[in-house]
């Protein structure tokens, strides 16, 4: 991935590029502001921290869960929690001083991970979700709770 991320810098800087700047950059910013929780791949911490592989793509291919994601990456969420069968009570916190293009490609880079597909996330989103009603972290959980009873989080 890091050699495609510089392939595409190199492109980018003669004017040629096949994907926007941004697209390309969602592992490495993953890397920097999501792995300290949710582990490098996604994995995630049994109990602790979710693991994001192997289900957000899922979360993704509903448009309720789509927006849930822009929204959640934009307010963060605080409360309780279940994956995995296990209940997490914790904190995430919000990533609003990120830029729409970011926050597009962090959550298109968990999208992808182990294989998963869904339709990606762009920076018009982001910046819906940014001007959209305002939601607490704690509604965020309460969002992500009910979202789950629909079966639209796994």
């Amino acid at each position: 991935m890091r050699k495609r991320w510089m392939i595409a810098c190199l492109f980018a800087s003669l004017g040629v590029s096949a994907a926007p700047a941004w697209a390309e950059s969602g592992e490495m910013m993953f890397n920097e502001y999501c792995v300290g929780c949710h582990q490098v791949g996604g994995t995630g911490v049994p109990g602790e921290y979710p693991r994001l592989a192997g289900r957000v793509n899922k979360i993704a291919s509903d448009p309720r869960g789509r927006t849930f994601l822009a929204e959640l990456m934009l307010t963060g969420m605080s409360g309780t929690i279940t994956v995995d069968s296990r209940k997490i009570l914790g904190i995430m916190p919000n990533f609003d001083d990120l830029k729409d293009e970011e926050l597009a490609a962090i959550l298109n880079y968990v999208v992808h991970l182990e294989g998963g597909k869904g339709p990606a996330f762009t920076p018009q989103i982001l910046e819906k979700a940014r001007t959209g009603p305002k939601v607490t972290p704690e509604g965020m959980a309460e969002t992500r709770n009910s979202l789950a009873g629909a079966r639209v989080i796994p």
